[in-house]
């Protein structure tokens, strides 16, 4: 029985080497003649293999924040047009589509609260029998040392069909290189010896018939010479700036992908050491001789602490004199607040960098789990719905303020902020004043009460509406207002006007079509239709008479009425 192959499955490393080989040959259109050399994969495999994978251009590297950030954004706005998305982002649309699968995968353990992440990887892996999807987009398997016949036979056609260089286009060109070579060795004979002979000049110049028009003999001219101007003259023109060619040539795109594997694998490499727990161990002595990661602290403005020591001064000196009277209990002593400990320790920094990417990511793992929309109810909550552009701007961190933040201080509400800041834990504008017996009323506090007492409201039980109401008609009252009640005389010229409109359109549709369609009239009717023709004819006679008498209706308007009521109906029409 023969064996049949069927084309696909998972690169090889032989088959990448001659993939690239058979491209330096033969050049990226003429696939079917690649695929040639290839017994297992199709012309259109190895075109997704060149443009997915081997390609040089193609960004392999770890895959950074503003990306991620941009590709989840472009899947927001273009979703699942991996395609278009790719080369704005820099990537390759299997990349893009791998790198969101992941995201949203990431996303969606958090949501379930797993913490385990091999858990999900282990579910994305083929098992055992299952064909890769998209085997252009994964690395090539190492080759075996003992390779089948077929892959032996394969590699040596390809290495015998590459090395050929002797085919009827080589020879073709071997043959005009040749004639090329023999044609420029023979005229440059032939003005040797004329030139021996005396006929041309010993000039330069003297071969000018040779020469193509407007071309540049560089035997007789120096090229791109300034000829230096007589006199005196500016010399700042001379002056050549020098520049590297780094400046002006930019790196290659392979050079610049060899330079980030490196940084890749060096930040792998510290982040292995850094996971050491005898390195751990070795940086807590390190960083406690080391001041630089400190954070910069951010004091208040120094008005504001003298108008605090001012006021804690003045509320000294009125408790000293109101000790002795009755009404000192009133007052109270702040510098319980500066006894506290807890009052006196810093407090940390807040951290308020906020993931955006992973925000966007549960944003589009939402939108992805939304039922039909014709079922109804409330859109799917969002943590952001801005498409303008991703929301990669950083916060900066301040440091709190620990006044602000004190015990006896008044508890602040969110009316009290400096408009337009979003930043949790910054420090406010200015620091407050204390009122520990709640004298002085802070602006804005009836919006917190407002809003303290409508939530109260919604915390209430629902009404149960289990009463009924009983109406007792009385039909008397309702007759003798009906016997009082009188129609308006201009409803009753409204519902007549109605009728006769009615009666008209009625009248019109028993006409003609020549008026129901407002057709042109003749002037007067023919007389001609009144003779009688004979006996023999008396039927066309009575079409004759029947359309004599529409006609004299449509034109004149006359009619033999045969009852009063038509009668007073045409009255009325009048």
């Amino acid at each position: 029985m023969v064996r049949v192959i069927i084309k696909g499955g998972v690169w090889k490393n032989t088959e990448d080497e001659i993939l690239k080989a058979a491209i330096m040959k033969y050049g990226k259109n003429q696939w079917s003649r690649i695929a040639s050399l290839l017994h297992r994969k199709s012309a259109k495999q190895c075109k997704a293999r060149w443009y997915e994978w081997l390609d040089p251009r193609i960004k392999k590297t770890e895959w950074s924040r503003e990306e991620d950030e941009k590709l989840l954004h472009l899947a927001k706005i273009m979703p699942t047009q991996w395609r278009t998305i790719a080369p704005i982002v820099g990537r390759t649309a299997a990349q893009c589509l791998e790198r969101y699968e992941h995201l949203l995968d990431e996303a969606q353990r958090r949501a379930e609260g797993i913490d385990d992440a091999d858990t999900l990887k282990e579910a994305k892996k083929l098992k055992a029998g299952d064909v890769d999807p998209t085997p252009e987009t994964k690395p090539a398997r190492p080759d075996p040392i003992d390779m089948d016949e077929d892959e032996l036979e394969m590699l040596s056609e390809a290495r015998a069909r590459l090395a050929n260089t002797q085919g009827k286009k080589a020879k073709r060109k071997a043959r005009e290189k040749q004639l090329g070579e023999a044609r420029r060795l023979a005229s440059l004979q032939k003005r040797r010896e004329l030139r021996a002979a005396g006929i041309m000049g010993g000039g330069g110049n003297a071969a000018w018939w040779f020469r193509k028009k407007g071309l540049i003999d560089y035997n007789a001219e120096i090229p791109f010479e300034k000829p230096t101007p007589a006199g005196f003259h500016d010399p700042t023109e001379d002056s050549f700036d020098k520049s590297k060619m780094e400046k002006i040539v930019e790196k290659r795109r392979d050079v610049k992908e060899h330079e980030d594997r490196k940084k890749d694998k060096e930040k792998l490499k510290k982040r292995k050491n850094e996971d050491n727990p005898q390195s751990i161990f070795n940086e807590k002595h390190e960083k406690k001789d080391q001041s630089s990661y400190f954070r910069s602290l951010r004091f208040p403005v120094y008005r504001e602490l003298d108008e605090i020591i001012k006021i804690g001064h003045a509320s000294d000196s009125v408790r000293e004199l109101a000790d002795e009277q009755p009404t000192s209990t009133l007052l109270h002593d702040y510098k319980e607040s500066a006894r506290n400990p807890m009052a006196a320790r810093s407090m940390r920094t807040p951290s308020t960098m906020v993931d955006s990417v992973a925000r966007a990511a549960d944003d589009l793992l939402a939108l992805t789990n939304v039922e039909t929309p014709l079922k109804g109810g409330l859109n799917t909550p969002l943590h952001s719905m801005d498409f303008s552009g991703p929301s990669s701007a950083r916060q900066t961190v301040a440091t709190p303020n620990t006044v602000l933040a004190a015990v006896a201080a008044t508890p602040r509400s969110i009316v009290d902020q400096t408009p337009g800041s979003q930043v949790a834990g910054s420090t406010p504008g200015s620091t407050p004043f204390r009122d520990q017996l709640n004298i002085n009323q802070e602006p804005g506090n009836d919006i917190f009460v407002r809003d303290s007492l409508r939530k109260k409201f919604k915390g209430l039980p629902k009404p149960k509406n289990d009463f009924d109401i009983n109406l007792v008609e009385d039909e008397e009252d309702m007759s003798q207002h009906g016997e009082e009640w009188t129609e308006d005389a201009e409803e009753v010229n409204e519902r007549k006007a109605e009728q006769l409109a009615k009666k008209r359109e009625y009248e019109l549709k028993k006409r003609s079509q020549v008026l129901q369609r407002s057709l042109p009239l003749p002037s007067k009717v023919n007389d001609s239709y009144k003779k009688r023709t004979g006996a023999k004819i008396e039927a066309d006679d009575l079409i004759k008479a029947e359309m004599y008498s529409m006609m004299e209706w449509d034109v004149n308007g006359k009619i033999l009425l045969k009852n009063t009521r038509q009668r007073k109906l045409l009255v009325l029409e009048k």
